[in-house]
């Protein structure tokens, strides 16, 4: 285990309520281990920890481990879902409008939910969720629009 964590992912998915299993144990590390991967890449990088899991049980496993709130859902416009394990920050992103890169962003300023709505029409809000779009270095070198 790498890190400041000292729970073992199978103690994690216990905590949460979720039923341990090798491909849930597996597509966490991959989450964790990579970077605003889309469903494609964390089933690849669970097949090279577990052996075949079909692409159905990895939708399956993301969906409970969102709900768990042990990774986190995102989706670019334009672009498909993509999950981290960087969860429970409010984090927000920056996406390049030409190759789709994501990166983290911390929080902008202030507490969490870092923005305040200009009207909360009555909610209770939570999290505000931003992404800033633009070219990544190396679009831009490139001539990228």
């Amino acid at each position: 285990m790498t890190g400041p964590r000292t729970k073992s992912t199978a103690g994690e998915l216990r905590d949460a309520g979720l039923r341990v299993t090798a491909v849930r144990v597996a597509l966490l590390e991959t989450v964790r281990a990579g970077d605003h991967l889309d469903v494609e890449a964390i089933a690849s990088g669970t097949r090279e920890r577990v052996g075949h899991v079909s692409l159905q049980a990895v939708y399956e496993a993301l969906r409970a481990l969102t709900a768990a709130g042990l990774v986190r859902r995102i989706e670019p416009a334009g672009s498909p879902a993509r999950f981290e394990g960087r969860v429970g920050d409010n984090h927000h992103h920056v996406v390049c409008r030409s190759c789709g890169v994501v990166a983290d962003v911390d929080c902008a300023v202030g507490d969490a939910p870092c923005l305040a709505a200009s009207e909360d029409h009555g909610f209770s809000i939570h999290e505000a969720e931003v992404n800033y779009w633009g070219l990544c270095p190396a679009c831009s070198t490139s001539g990228s629009t």
